[in-house]
């Protein structure tokens, strides 16, 4: 049994570039991302010391959900260019530190996370699935759980374990109903509407009095708010269409992906060029003893 650190590369990709100053090498490249990215990573290997760490990165839009929901995600604002300029600097010095870059064009990392989380837990491997993305809560069981990273409003919370408790007592239901019910409520963060005016409350009330989506749907003459009732048995194929889009899939086009090897003297040559000098000192602590290997 081991200990794997799933990454969800654009979340903290993100996290790094807003939670650091804008830095800049002397030709004016931005590196604030990067300084935030390598301390991060160096910061959980030192924190959970993992057994293999992956990290996973987005290369384009879902196909699938596409297909059923064409506005899905398209609301998001464009990755600012700074950081867009970081990105494939992180993709390689994250391959440098032998974390390893999963991505595949077509299928969202969530889901390349996820069933990769899915087949590490049925082969009996302990999983942390490192994000802020809630949809990340409907994977969590006894092996996998989500580690958390401190909320940018409340620093001082720290890195914290969202285990099976935690996400019944975050969102008030279990995870196997979380898509269920980010598919009632809608996930604004996806673009994904839900029945106007049902909130979290609401929600879990009829999940406990009902028990899923389809039974909440079966008896939509029976809810409460009675104003809610005839507007579920309209929408109940958009809920179902809901349903499809924020499940994450746990069965990947991808085989297997084992952990890698740092690769040292990319790592120096890497840093050196960004002129990370602080960052650089710590590689040649780190991984001084790997250099003859590369």
């Amino acid at each position: 049994m081991s200990k794997w650190l799933l990454v969800d590369g654009y979340n903290m990709a993100f996290r790094a570039f807003y939670g650091m100053p804008e830095l800049t090498r002397a030709d004016g490249f931005p590196t604030g991302a990067l300084h935030g990215w390598v301390k991060t990573m160096w910061r959980l290997q030192d924190q959970e010391k993992p057994d293999a760490m992956l990290v996973f990165f987005d290369l384009g839009g879902s196909q699938d959900r596409l297909a059923l929901h064409p506005e899905y995600k398209a609301q998001r604002k464009e990755t600012p260019e700074p950081l867009e300029k970081q990105i494939p600097v992180i993709k390689d010095l994250t391959r440098a530190m032998g974390l390893v870059g999963v991505e595949l064009d077509g299928v969202e990392s969530d889901d390349l996370v996820a069933s990769q989380a899915r087949a590490l837990a049925n082969a009996g491997h302990d999983v942390l699935i490192v994000s802020a993305d809630k949809d990340f809560a409907q994977c969590v069981d006894e092996r996998i759980k989500i580690l958390l990273p401190p909320p940018t409003a409340n620093p001082k919370l720290g890195w914290r374990v969202l285990d099976a408790a935690g996400v019944v007592e975050k969102f008030g239901v279990a995870p196997a109903l979380i898509a269920e019910y980010l598919a009632l409520i809608g996930d604004t963060s996806d673009n994904i509407p839900g029945i106007n005016g049902v909130g979290p409350k609401t929600a879990v009330k009829w999940f406990q009095e009902f028990k899923s989506l389809e039974g909440i749907i079966a008896n939509a003459g029976q809810l409460k708010p009675e104003r809610f009732r005839e507007a579920v048995a309209q929408q109940a194929d958009t809920l179902r269409r809901n349903l499809k889009l924020t499940t994450l899939r746990t069965e990947s086009p991808l085989p297997h992906v084992g952990p890698g090897e740092p690769a040292a003297a990319k790592i120096f040559t890497l840093l050196e060029s960004l002129e990370m000098k602080s960052s650089l000192a710590e590689a040649k602590e780190r991984y001084s003893g790997q250099t003859e290997l590369f």
